[in-house]
């Protein structure tokens, strides 16, 4: 951003009674300081014994003061400048105020503020905007069928043990960090890097890349979700009949009052059939290499969601901080609600029991440490572009520190909530099947919302009613991730390129969204969960856990940990704790290596429904991945060949960080007589 920088001179003064003449020398050139200031567009204060107090001394007066400590950049009132003790016959600077608001002599600051030539950097309205955008961001699909599924596959209630470590070692770190980054360099996932490290900018191509094939899966889910919500308002839900033109003879039709049901392997339900035979129709599709035709009912849901979608972001973080109220709150009640009916279901308790029994012997396993690592991570979402994004909107004294463990904690408790409330219903089926509990649970991902869950619904009292408000919250929980995922990118092009696209965003937005429905259009066919499937576990995953590991290297051993660790200073305060540096430095970097290793060592055996992918399918995954993260080694090569000089100057320029000058920011320099 350009600006113009500011000559800061100290000023050197004398008792007023040894050196009267000198004082009304000194008078003159700070008037003449103050005017210089003005034509620059800055402004001056003066604040003595700063140094002393450091800088929450600015809190006097009347500044506004922030949590921090800290004032924000309102100007100093004219009543300040004629309290007692300040400087006789100072001239009021360009804002109305003095430009010295202490007594000459002693020790004294300068606080500069920095002002751009541009227009300010667009902020929340609100505080709780930012909150629960970022609440809303990190609690998603996979907060309610992934994580009650690990938990019981490790171990239960022994996994939070493993999960708990994670997070406080490995997930909450790089949640911090992030926060502080985009907050302090108010910058996208691309131009951040030019204040960071600028041979690493190849970082925030990559994450774009990665946002845009999550866009096409993910989505598509959402719309899975809205044809059943649309199907849902009838006396009779459609997945509780075997009458139906898609149902096969092995359709095993019950209600909870059918107490001679008969349930064996060959059985299917009518939930299970309406998803696999209705919704998706993957029986018209023998695998990858066969797709088949686009079904037009999930491209009208896909486009009605991407509509919401588009006006819900196209004017910015105004517009989507008003929208998150309503679909960042809303799944809280309905997991309430869901909650209470569960637990008052026959054999509730079944599901609970199961879900928290503490198997101690499986903490062994490395298996279960290596799921609690990806969890914690995925679950928390840093590496995406969209924790920089969201904290770039923040007043640049926000307590970003606060913010973190508040809405980490938030997510964690999330997960473990929606655990009970899917186990009690699982507890409710295997009463309702007379069959155990993890025979019931067999299923993870969409089968488990879309197949199981929506099966135990059928079967409540009033099941139209719970339908209805269960899947329209899976699609507020997929709505706002989808806002913060094409948030980081549309905020990390903007900035990078400011000139073109900046008075052009609605335009923008309308083209990311339809590249976004045009790349989804794979997953809409016959075969189009196979798609989902493949990009969940092979073309996002590896990439963006990578990506990561190269972000924390680059801040912590490039950038530097001191020097981010005196960003956060002058942000918050504070200067960050010993736990801290030591997460940043060595543990992230090794938590993130971890569970790259893991899943090369251990590649997941990808299945769905009964189709066994091919070996040829894993390369395609891998080749998908690395389309996305080859844009780092690329950019680092052309930044190189594109410099001037020998190439140690080349290699010196490319790790040398810009500095930033953000309109936002004061500058504190201490000067001593």
């Amino acid at each position: 951003m350009e600006t113009k920088d500011m000559m800061m001179t100290s000023v050197s003064t004398m008792d007023k009674e040894e050196n009267g003449g000198e004082l009304g020398k000194g008078r003159e050139e700070i008037e003449g300081q103050e005017e210089e200031t003005q034509q620059e567009n800055g402004r001056l204060v003066l604040a003595d014994g700063l140094g002393e107090r450091g800088p929450k001394s600015l809190t006097s007066g009347s500044g506004q003061q922030v949590s921090n400590g800290y004032t924000t950049s309102t100007p100093q009132s004219p009543r300040e400048g004629s309290a007692p003790g300040s400087a006789a016959g100072a001239a009021p600077g360009p804002t109305g105020g003095t430009g010295l608001t202490a007594p000459l002599g002693g020790l004294r600051t300068l606080v500069v503020q920095q002002t751009s030539l541009e227009r300010p950097r667009e902020t929340w309205s609100k505080k709780m905007d930012f909150l629960l955008s970022v609440i809303g961001y990190a609690v998603d699909l996979g907060n309610v069928w992934r994580f009650p599924y690990i938990c019981y596959q490790n171990g239960g209630g022994a996994f939070l043990l493993p999960y708990l470590l994670m997070a406080v070692f490995g997930g909450v770190p790089l949640f911090y960090m992030e926060l502080a980054l985009g907050q302090f360099h108010r910058s996208g996932c691309i131009s951040i890097w030019k204040h960071i490290c600028p041979i690493f900018k190849g970082i925030g191509f990559a994450i774009c890349i990665i946002a845009l094939y999550i866009a096409f899966y993910y989505n598509t889910i959402m719309a899975w979700a809205l044809y059943y919500l649309l199907s849902s308002f009838r006396p009779t839900l459609p997945w509780t009949t075997c009458t139906n033109s898609w149902n096969t003879a092995n359709c095993n039709h019950y209600l909870s009052s059918d107490h001679n049901v008969s349930w064996s392997n060959s059985s299917t339900s009518p939930a299970e059939e309406f998803y696999t035979r209705h919704v998706l129709q993957v029986h018209l599709s023998p695998g990858l290499h066969q797709l088949g035709s686009i079904s037009w009912q999930l491209a009208l849901c896909l486009l009605f969601i991407f509509t919401i979608v588009y006006f819900s972001i196209w004017k910015g973080v105004k517009t989507s901080g008003k929208v998150v109220w309503v679909t960042a709150t809303f799944p809280y009640l309905v997991l309430l609600v869901l909650l209470i009916r569960g637990a008052t279901l026959p054999g509730a308790w079944r599901g609970v029991v199961f879900y928290l029994k503490p198997d101690w012997e499986k903490l062994l396993s490395t298996t279960v440490w290596i799921d609690a690592a990806a969890q914690i991570f995925f679950s928390l979402g840093p590496g995406f572009g969209v924790l920089l994004a969201f904290a770039s909107y923040n007043p640049f004294h926000n307590n970003c520190y606060k913010d973190a463990l508040v809405t980490s904690s938030v997510n964690c408790l999330t997960s473990f909530l929606s655990g009970f409330v899917i186990f009690t219903v699982l507890g409710y089926m295997a009463e309702m099947r007379k069959q155990n509990v993890d025979d019931v649970a067999k299923d993870a991902g969409p089968s488990l919302l879309f197949i199981i869950y929506a099966e135990a619904i059928a079967n409540m009292p009033a099941a139209t009613f719970f339908a209805i408000i269960f899947f329209l919250m899976i699609i507020m929980l997929g709505l706002d991730s989808t806002f913060a995922g094409l948030e980081g990118v549309i905020t990390a092009m903007l900035d990078e390129f400011p000139h073109f696209l900046a008075k052009r965003r609605e335009w923008f937005v309308l083209g990311l969204v339809c590249v976004c429905y045009l790349g989804a259009l794979s997953t809409l066919t016959y075969g189009g969960a196979f798609v989902v499937k493949l990009f969940e576990e092979y073309a996002t995953g590896p990439a963006v856990i990578t990506v990561v590991l190269l972000e924390v290297i680059a801040v912590s051993w490039f950038y530097g940990t001191n020097r981010f660790c005196n960003d956060v200073q002058v942000m918050l305060g504070f200067y960050p704790g010993g736990f801290w540096r030591v997460c940043w430095v060595a543990i992230c970097p090794c938590f993130l290596l971890f569970i790259i290793i893991s899943f090369l060592a251990f590649p997941p055996e990808v299945k769905l429904f009964h189709y066994q992918y091919p070996s040829w399918t894993t390369v395609l995954g891998y080749c998908i991945g690395v389309s996305s993260f080859i844009c780092v080694p690329a950019y680092m090569v052309y930044h190189l060949l594109n410099s001037k000089g020998t190439f140690k100057q080349r290699l010196l320029k490319s790790i040398t960080p810009q500095p930033s000058t953000d309109n936002h920011r004061d500058l504190f320099v201490t000067n001593a007589i």
